[in-house]
């Protein structure tokens, strides 16, 4: 163990949250260890500003809501203490101790991943609970210094990920492990040691064991942070973007046209440039652009198989859905609002009448329309037909008539079911 000192190290009260502070001041009058752990320190000593501020103390569960009345305990593969202060949550941890000794609190399943962990212990036994060294710094609130047990200081200084413990054996604990070795790596600008990144070539589908409703919220981590291009890269040489959307890879292998699928790539660049500029990301967007490809395939199927074109979206959509949603459980909300961005995209080829003025009014009309215009940089769509919305959008009311006009020279509408014409039609015009 090393501890630094307050002069050793760049972290100062006033970037930690006011609430933060609270808690380890109030654990700490209380009689119990209460430090900052985690992600937190890593960002505060990288000079970010962390998303969240994590505790961890000597203090059980239902000691901590003893002193807090603001608390709720959760979980059932470890149970935390949420303290919750208006919007902002401070996680609060028990030191997690050593399994072996005490299995009835401890649940492993045949394959190697632990279904459950209960087991509390010291500041020195959770240190080698944690997932990397660079995770595994302490703030003391005491002395306002930094505990390292694993030389994550050094590997801080270095930019270097390294996994505590047996790679190999963490990674069969808790597969989402290597999502996260990825997600920091990019995140951070950090290198996988070796030796932590050698055991994922091999253990890649045992991600494929993992619930699928944990796999959506790591998913929309890995692409909705600012990094989507470089995660999808670094998933894609680990083997780990197959077991995630095994269908989208395998339209990936393949070309259109004989030229390469560029549409998800340019799709993640958006994401991220609307990231860096502040801009909201919604996820049923980027989730509907990793589906896209294989959604083309499926409809491209149906159609050789002489398959209406409406029905053949349709069925395409539903088959895509169903296959993922068995590996990423999205919810129903998001997987409609996907529907809707991808069922647009015919209806917005249509520019004449008052289909254009009903088009404006559905809640997706903007999420469709950029998705068009992703597809037009990528050769998906004609960019005319971009230009033509762009311009509709934005003219008053008698341009807007004029450019849904029929041509003048073309022929007659045909007659519905429940509609009359007024009068004749003129000669070479469209009827009246």
């Amino acid at each position: 163990m090393r501890i630094y000192s307050r002069s050793e190290h760049c972290i100062s009260r006033s970037q930690i949250s006011d609430n933060a502070l609270k808690v380890l001041q109030r654990l700490k009058k209380a009689g119990f260890e209460a430090y900052l752990v985690g992600g937190c320190v890593r960002d505060l000593l990288l000079g970010r500003e962390p998303k969240d501020f994590d505790v961890a103390t000597n203090a059980s569960p239902e000691q901590v809501k003893q002193v807090f009345r603001n608390c709720r305990i959760i979980g059932r593969r470890f149970r935390l203490a949420h303290v919750f202060f208006g919007k902002e949550i401070i996680e609060v941890a028990t030191f997690r101790g050593s399994a072996e000794d005490d299995a009835d609190r401890q649940l492993v399943h045949e394959d190697g991943r632990v279904l459950r962990d209960n087991v509390f212990g010291t500041l020195e036994e959770d240190v080698w609970r944690r997932d990397f060294t660079v995770n595994a710094l302490y703030y003391n609130i005491r002395d306002f210094s930094v505990v390292d047990y694993t030389g994550g200081m050094q590997d801080h200084a270095d930019a270097v990920l390294r996994l505590l413990g047996d790679p190999e054996r963490r990674y069969r604990e808790d597969p989402v492990r290597m999502l996260r070795a990825v997600r920091f790596a990019v995140k951070l600008g950090f290198k996988l040691h070796p030796e932590t990144e050698r055991p994922i070539f091999a253990l890649a589908d045992s991600l494929g064991s993992i619930p699928a409703a944990r796999l959506y919220d790591e998913v929309l981590k890995l692409f909705l942070a600012g990094y989507g291009v470089q995660t999808f890269e670094l998933l894609r040489h680990y083997g780990l973007f197959a077991i995630l959307f095994p269908e989208t890879d395998a339209c990936l292998e393949t070309q259109e046209h004989e030229f390469p699928r560029l549409f998800l790539i340019r799709a993640l660049e958006n994401s991220d440039t609307r990231f860096a500029a502040g801009k909201t990301l919604t996820p049923y967007f980027l989730l509907a652009a990793l589906l896209w490809e294989p959604l083309q395939c499926a409809v491209q199927r149906l159609l050789q198989r002489g398959e209406n074109e409406t029905i053949a979206y349709q069925s395409a959509a539903n088959e895509v859905l169903a296959k993922q949603v068995k590996i990423i459980a999205m919810p129903r909300h998001i997987t409609q609002a996907m529907r809707d961005v991808w069922f647009m995209q015919a209806k917005l080829t249509r520019t004449v009448g008052s289909r254009p003025y009903r088009l404006l009014e559905q809640p997706k009309f903007r999420a469709a329309y950029d998705f068009l215009q992703l597809r037009a940089e990528t050769g998906g769509a004609d960019p005319g037909l971009v230009d033509w919305w762009t311009r509709f959008q934005s003219a008053d009311d008698e341009e807007q008539r004029k450019m849904t006009a029929p041509p003048k020279n073309g022929a007659p509408k045909p007659r519905t079911k429940n509609r009359r014409y007024r009068g004749k039609p003129k000669t070479g015009g469209a009827p009246t």
